[in-house]
């Protein structure tokens, strides 16, 4: 037999860690290549992690509500390929413990927390970080996991106890096995000097609400501070006069529902003049790579579609050469995905700049924070009725919008960003039944 690992699998750009929401599979059970072993959430995309081998599951080393950077092992896989069958092979790790009961020092060693595991070396880079990150022994931690495995769990439980086992109050290594009673009792000393917690000291009185953070919200949460951490965000705004275009898509949209089957909606028109721009400003369309800037070549618009607890940045493939009627299908469609649940990888992944339909929900104004490795996001505002002066002196009614744009400026500086927006304001303002067409 041959064991194999699984790893936790990149699930889009930037995507550098997943949760494990569910696992789909237990210890014993017999897979096939392809099929799934688990489900993970990352701030993208919810998806199944599919094996890569026939075989029988031999230890799930991440736990369920766990986040476990890209390229750390999640499970291991015995395949066939070796002499030793499957039952020799449990008979082989039973045996040193068969051999171990009878010393003294064996069931000292195993009934002091973790105390083998620094020398298997078996701590997972995020047990690693958590523990430095928080001054943890992790000597004297007992791990719940498979073979006594340290997990994130464990330090978490730990951090929100208080106390925090540190190298100070560390059991003497010398002190013999029948000292071990005693030794038992030194978590409880420990109570006695607590350690500050981990995060916000946020009071709670009767009446509050504690809702735990779910494994999709931390991921956005860390995507979102690591934006905002690396990148020096930027901001601009233009005002855009739609009248045109609103008469026209309004015009148009009863007719063109009843004949395609799906709604021709505004954020289509501006998601097509997003992509039309950046096909004349690609500098927009790049990403910060620590020593150089990658220009894109393709243009893939992430599009942001909000749940109720979360929020999702599906992508459209090469939204330069769709027609509006194309973008608003998609738009549809990846909604319609979202809202079910049925996102994949592909869906999600290779975005180059995201644009987001801020207006749906009545904002006239935002900053929106930069989808991370992206140079920028353009925030579409709501379309609201306004008296405007025109270039004849008289004032009118017109259809107005405001489009913000946040931007990375260690890749954009202010002037690239004006002329790229001047030019998404000069498309808007231009379409009209007589200038556009939708498909």
């Amino acid at each position: 037999m041959a064991i194999e690992q699984i790893k936790m699998p990149q699930l889009g750009e930037s995507v550098t860690e997943g949760t494990i929401s569910k696992w789909l599979v237990s210890v014993g059970d017999k897979v096939n290549k392809y099929d799934p072993l688990a489900e993970v959430m990352t701030d993208k995309v919810n998806a199944e992690v599919p094996s890569s081998f026939d075989g029988v599951i031999k230890e799930l080393i991440a736990e369920e509500d766990g986040t476990y950077e890209v390229g750390e092992v999640i499970l291991t896989i015995e395949t066939e390929g070796g002499g030793s069958s499957e039952p020799q092979a449990t008979e082989e790790t039973s045996a040193p413990a068969k051999e171990e009961a009878p010393k003294s020092e064996s069931k000292s060693v195993a009934s002091t927390p973790a105390a083998d595991a620094p020398k298997g070396g078996r701590y997972s880079p995020a047990v690693l970080k958590l523990s430095q990150e928080h001054g943890i022994d992790l000597s004297q931690v007992a791990g719940t996991g498979a073979g006594g495995r340290i997990t994130r769990k464990d330090l978490n439980k730990i951090i929100e106890s208080g106390n925090i086992p540190t190298a100070d109050n560390a059991p003497k290594a010398e002190a013999p096995a029948k000292e071990e009673a005693p030794k038992q009792e030194a978590p409880k000393a420990a109570a006695s000097k607590p350690a500050k917690a981990a995060g916000t000291n946020v009071p709670v009185v009767p009446g509050d609400e504690e809702i735990p953070v779910t494994g999709v919200r931390k991921a956005i949460a860390a995507n979102m501070l690591k934006s905002k951490h690396e990148a020096p965000h930027g901001w601009t705004m233009m005002e855009v006069d739609v009248t045109n275009l609103v008469e026209y898509r309004n015009s148009i949209k009863g007719e063109f529902k009843k004949k395609e089957g799906f709604n021709l909606t505004f954020f289509a028109f501006f998601v097509k003049a997003v992509a039309q721009a950046l096909k004349e400003y690609p500098q927009i369309n790049s990403m910060w790579a620590g020593d150089k800037i990658v220009r894109k070549k393709d243009i893939n618009l992430n599009i942001a579609v909000a749940t109720q607890d979360a929020l999702y940045t599906p992508v459209i493939k090469n939204a330069d050469e769709k027609t509006i009627k194309g973008i608003a299908r998609e738009i549809g469609e990846l909604a319609g995905k979202v809202r079910a649940g049925k996102l994949t990888g592909a869906d999600m992944s290779g975005g180059t700049f995201t644009v987001n339909n801020t207006g749906s929900f009545g904002s006239v104004q935002s900053m929106g924070i930069i989808n991370h490795p992206q140079a920028a996001i353009l925030q579409v505002e709501s379309i609201v009725k306004r008296p405007v002066v025109m270039d004849n002196g008289m004032i009118a009614v017109r259809d107005m919008v405001n489009l913000c744009m946040s931007l990375d400026h260690r890749v954009l500086d202010g002037l690239v960003c004006g002329q790229f927006m001047q030019r998404v304001r000069e498309i808007l303002e231009n379409t009209s039944k007589e200038n556009t067409s939708v498909y």
